[in-house]
């Protein structure tokens, strides 16, 4: 699948309201007890909340309630670890990320399960992108005038993340490589307290993923600059892709459900159906829209080829940062 034919994603609060009945018909293979979408982070964080949503969604279809259960510790690690043990009959998926199920087969030396081996791929519910913004404060409105300013002055701009090793940090990591900058880096326990400090001007930028950002930049408390896929982002159309100024540059987040390995074809099948029609469904797809991602409903073959191509990535930005969590 063409990268550039997706992104964006995500979206809902963990609260969600009843959804309409899919018109589908009946997959071929339901469950006859309740399922678990085992998400390993803590309630109402992306990946959460893009679990829920599509669980609320193909309850109905499946026959039987599909239920979100957070395993949370270990950078998603626990929980994916407790789907990769489970029987494979169908009952136990877990929501994954290109950070669970790409990026941390790299940043973890002794890690208990192998993210592609130990697990089936079902369906790439939704690809997002990030966005370059900045404190009003610094001289620069565009990305052309960012390197300019950066490359005048090396190591000066402070750029904050989410962590070592985390989705912000490698964006940044490979804006830098591919525009031959240097920033210096300022590593916070999660997106919000750097956004804080962007907003406080004790940061000069952040790549933060847009729905966390949206609000500062229609507020007007950060600048935005260039976004971080190949295509201008619906929510943000007035602002460019950085390619169109640091060329051969793309980064891209998804979120996707794996069922343990070995998982049989016509339950794959089914699930993959499922999802995908309830992503399409208008409530849904407006619902990830909104809060600035693009949803996929893409099938197992979707998935693991967005996958692979995102081992490969992460394993070259392992290198090039020399980020572990170990």
């Amino acid at each position: 699948m063409n990268r550039r034919g997706l992104l964006r994603v995500l979206g809902a609060t963990p609260l969600l309201p009843a959804l309409p009945v899919l018109a589908q018909t009946t997959p071929a293979w339901r469950p006859d007890r309740p399922v678990r979408f085992v998400v390993g982070f803590a309630a109402g964080g992306s990946t959460d909340t893009s679990g829920r949503l599509v669980a609320n969604a193909i309850s109905g279809p499946l026959g039987q309630p599909v239920v979100v259960e957070n395993r949370v510790g270990g950078a998603g690690n626990i929980g994916s670890e407790n789907v990769a043990r489970s029987a494979p009959d169908g009952l136990t998926f877990v929501v994954a990320s290109v950070g669970t199920h790409a990026t941390n087969q790299f940043l973890y030396r002794n890690l208990p399960f192998h993210v592609a081996n130990d697990f089936t791929p079902v369906s790439l519910v939704l690809v997002s992108g990030a966005v370059v913004v900045v404190n009003p404060n610094l001289p620069v409105r565009s990305v052309a005038e960012l390197v300019a300013h950066a490359k005048a002055n090396p190591g000066k701009l402070n750029i904050g993340t989410s962590g070592v090793g985390g989705t912000q940090h490698f964006a940044a990591a490979l804006f830098e490589q591919k525009a031959g900058v240097q920033f210096t880096h300022i590593p916070y326990r999660g997106g919000a307290p750097a956004m804080a400090d962007l907003v406080a001007g004790r940061l000069d930028l952040v790549f933060s993923p847009l729905a966390e950002t949206m609000s500062f930049i229609q507020s007007g408390q950060v600048r935005a600059l260039g976004v971080s896929r190949t295509e201008r982002m619906p929510a943000l159309p007035d602002v460019p892709p950085i390619a169109d100024t640091v060329p051969g540059y793309e980064f891209n987040s998804w979120i996707g459900i794996f069922g343990p390995a070995r998982l049989p074809a016509p339950i794959v099948q089914s699930m993959s159906e499922v999802i995908a029609a309830a992503v399409r469904t208008p409530e849904v797809s407006r619902r990830m829209t909104d809060l600035g991602y693009l949803p996929v409903g893409g099938g197992p073959e979707a998935m693991a080829d967005m996958q692979r191509r995102d081992l490969a990535t992460m394993e070259a930005l392992v290198r090039l940062t020399g980020a572990s969590a170990d």
